[in-house]
């Protein structure tokens, strides 16, 4: 799909799983940047203005959960689409859904899963020039993938 179909930030410790995230995503048009825990999140999220953030859980620092509540409690990323990238435990995806969390995707995943999470979660008209994110009252469609089928 040629030109850019809207931001990603992808949050996640291990390099080897945000360049395998990047590579997937990259391939079908959008623009990726990473962060390498919730912490260095909170910085870049600002400054880049995704259209969506996908988090891992177990990160040093400020695990995913975490940094999902502080996006929400923070007025300008309060209507961001977040998705929860991770081997999720029942727990981790019950906090996820009383952060506010939009969706989810268990490790290990198949590209085309993470790519079908980041259309749904991408906001109407993301990838329109000066576009920003999302505002607020703007939610995505919520897809909530509740894969326990890992071996």
């Amino acid at each position: 799909m040629p030109g850019t179909s809207g931001r990603v930030l992808v949050v996640d410790d291990s390099e080897v799983i945000r360049q395998l995230i990047r590579v997937n995503l990259e391939l079908e048009g959008f623009e990726v940047v990473t962060a390498a825990d919730g912490a260095e999140c909170l910085e870049v999220v600002r400054r880049v203005r995704p259209d969506v953030v996908t988090l891992d859980v177990m990160m040093p620092r400020l695990d995913g959960l975490r940094t999902a509540a502080r996006l929400r409690a923070a007025p300008e990323t309060s209507a961001l689409p977040i998705a929860i990238v991770s081997a999720c435990t029942p727990s981790d995806l019950d906090r996820g859904e009383s952060v506010g969390v939009d969706g989810y995707l268990a490790k290990p995943f198949e590209p085309a899963d993470l790519v079908t999470l980041v259309r749904r979660l991408m906001p109407a008209g993301a990838a329109e020039p000066g576009r920003s994110g999302a505002g607020p009252g703007e939610r995505p469609v919520e897809f909530r993938s509740r894969r326990t089928d890992r071996p």
